[in-house]
């Protein structure tokens, strides 16, 4: 008697949910079928290598078919010393990484532009490998949260379209 209790209230709930309009976000006929039609290019460098990545994991990318949008995005970091230790060197590093992207349509149209900036501390080791560890740590993480920002702007902005 309980399974077929249960059987109907998972009946029942499905039904109510397809009567209701509900569209996954992330489904094939959703926002997400979208994201990953996007080819990403950003700067050059390291930063921009991780972002880039961290976008193309984020959307989803599919290769294999022709994209519907082009994110160029634009990235600006900058570094400041924060606490002193006895010797006047810093005991850590605050990284602001400031991102504007563009999302230009490939078959012709208004393009969507935003900015993100997000802020990440690391630690600054004494010995030199584990500094330049900590600082790529930080970019790192960094990247994943701008991956992050962006693509939510992006839903944000393709959802009201």
């Amino acid at each position: 008697m309980r399974g077929r209790v249960l059987s109907l209230s998972v009946v029942c709930g499905a039904l109510l949910t397809s009567a209701c309009g509900f569209t996954p976000m992330y489904g094939e006929t959703g926002i997400g079928s979208n994201l990953s039609r996007i080819a990403v290019s950003a700067p050059d460098n390291r930063l921009g290598y991780r972002l880039r990545e961290q976008l193309e994991d984020a959307f989803g990318w599919n290769g294999s078919a022709a994209p519907l949008y082009r994110l160029t995005t634009e990235v600006q970091q900058s570094r400041r010393p924060l606490g002193r230790r006895i010797d006047d060197t810093a005991s850590r590093y605050e990284l602001t990484v400031h991102a504007a992207w563009t999302l230009t349509p490939t078959a012709g149209g208004e393009p969507i532009k935003g900015e993100q900036t997000t802020v990440t501390t690391y630690a600054a080791a004494d010995q030199p490998y584990a500094a330049i560890a900590a600082q790529q740590d930080g970019e790192n993480r960094a990247a994943a949260d701008l991956a992050r920002l962006i693509r939510l702007d992006m839903m944000r902005a393709l959802a009201g379209r």
